[in-house]
């Protein structure tokens, strides 16, 4: 029977949940904090380096953590089985809504350039393998009225209804709107077809005197803002 190594038996000192009660969870690595989600090593490897060797996989980054599935996760790591693997995924989750959930904690603030939309909306796209395009609609001071998910696609592309947008804005009776999609490959540059998109809304809402403020592409890395351009 193979026997898996406990959290007791690492050294009292480098045990995390005792690290965490004396120190916080701030004082422990991406590693320990792992190790106590997932409570137990492998037979000859203790649960913090069992963590340490699935972070070593994926550069360090946490981010890229999240991105697998609970079948990438046991297939890629052994030691790591299902219940490791959704207890892991579940943690992340939970930590991606609950930054989100902060930002309903403070008053909103108007939204007035491409860094003010960013950093609302930088936690929502960030670690997503597809692509998703969402509308902020805004009333004449710039606040948010309304913010709507428009479309879910693949890693490459998302379809997007001008129609829909448009009904939107006239049912809210927004002053401007901010678009929003990301690339998950990373790349920055916009292609021909968000350029396509950002005229056919800019038409569409122009005939109600609805403006768009601006278009801006998220990567994980950072973000592209029509605005900041000069391409509207």
């Amino acid at each position: 029977m193979t026997q898996t190594q406990l959290m007791r038996d690492i050294d009292a000192n480098d045990r995390p949940r005792e690290k965490a009660i004396k120190d916080g969870f701030k004082s422990l690595t991406d590693a320990e904090v792992m190790a106590i989600i997932f409570g137990t090593g492998m037979k000859g490897i203790s649960v913090v380096d069992l963590s340490q060797k699935l972070l070593d996989k994926n550069q360090n980054h946490l981010s890229l953590v999240t991105r697998k599935s609970v079948k990438q996760l046991v297939d890629e790591n052994k030691g790591i089985g299902e219940v490791k693997a959704i207890s892991l995924l579940a943690a992340l989750e939970l930590g991606r809504r609950a930054t989100e959930d902060a930002k309903n904690l403070v008053k909103e603030d108007p939204i007035t350039t491409s860094a003010d939309f960013y950093d609302r909306m930088k936690h929502h796209f960030m670690y997503l393998n597809h692509e998703e395009f969402w509308v902020f609609y805004l009333d004449r001071g710039g606040r948010v009225i309304k913010e709507v998910n428009i479309s879910k696609g693949s890693t490459y592309a998302t379809s997007v209804d001008v129609k829909l947008i448009t009904k939107y804005a006239l049912d809210c009776c927004a002053s401007s709107v901010v678009l929003s999609h990301n690339h998950p490959s990373g790349n920055l540059r916009p292609s021909s077809e968000d350029d396509s998109i950002t005229r056919s809304v800019m038409d569409a809402l122009r005939l109600f005197n609805i403006r768009v403020f601006d278009h801006i592409i998220f990567t994980d890395g950072g973000y592209y803002s029509y605005s900041d351009h000069s391409r509207l």
